[in-house]
């Protein structure tokens, strides 16, 4: 089998979200010494791309991309896994969680799989998350974007507060901020001062992506 075909099935063995055809697809080729990292590229992120597209149009529902997440992100671990310590290059560090009196949680662990499986590496601190924690995890784990969601009006005022006690420390510039959940808006985001705000799971891995001068 050439390069070009398995690179094909790879991208479909997302879309049909088939773990098993996966993992046999990323372990041949890794056995036959094709790089791992162009299968990924050329194959696996492909198809998750395609699957965001899906979603976006309505021609793919919520369960089937979480499915899609979930295998890309078992055959992201096990591409890393076969690198040398030196290749394993990760597209960068990221904190995730739902705000202060903000239970709501399914959306915000959607984005952080769909992040995974784009080879971030994803804190997720849960939810009901206060501002202090935010900052004090960011600090402690070095991370290059805090993400927070707010499910309710009623708690968005915290990512503005998240903003305005990065600013009171000094901490403003270490960080990228992006916000998301279902009242935020790109508005709210250029209101309080977040650098993105992702409307959707895809988008806020390619918001990411940009944050971080990536493509």
């Amino acid at each position: 089998m050439g390069k070009e075909e398995l690179f094909k099935q790879a991208m479909d063995a997302i879309i049909s979200s088939d773990l098993k055809k996966a993992e046999e697809i990323a372990k041949k080729a890794i056995g036959e010494g094709i790089d791992p990292m162009e299968l990924m590229s050329r194959g696996f992120r492909v198809g998750i791309t395609r699957i965001g597209d899906l979603f976006e149009r309505g021609e793919m529902f919520l369960p089937e991309l979480i499915r899609s997440a979930e295998v890309m992100k078992s055959v992201s671990e096990l591409i890393i896994s076969a690198l040398p310590e030196e290749s394993r290059e990760k597209s960068g560090v990221v904190l995730i969680g739902t705000v202060q009196g903000d239970i709501h949680d399914i959306g915000k662990i959607l984005v952080a799989s769909l992040l995974k499986a784009n080879g971030f590496e994803v804190h997720d601190v849960g939810h009901d998350v206060s501002v202090e924690t935010f900052i004090e995890k960011a600090q402690e784990l070095n991370v290059d974007i805090i993400g927070s969601s707010a499910l309710l009006t009623t708690t968005m005022k915290y990512q503005k507060d998240l903003e305005g006690e990065l600013k009171r420390r000094d901490l403003r510039d270490r960080f990228k901020t992006m916000v998301g959940g279902a009242p935020v808006t790109q508005r709210w985001a250029d209101r309080i001062g977040a650098d993105a705000y992702g409307e959707d799971a895809t988008d806020a891995v390619r918001r990411a992506f940009e944050l971080l001068g990536k493509s």
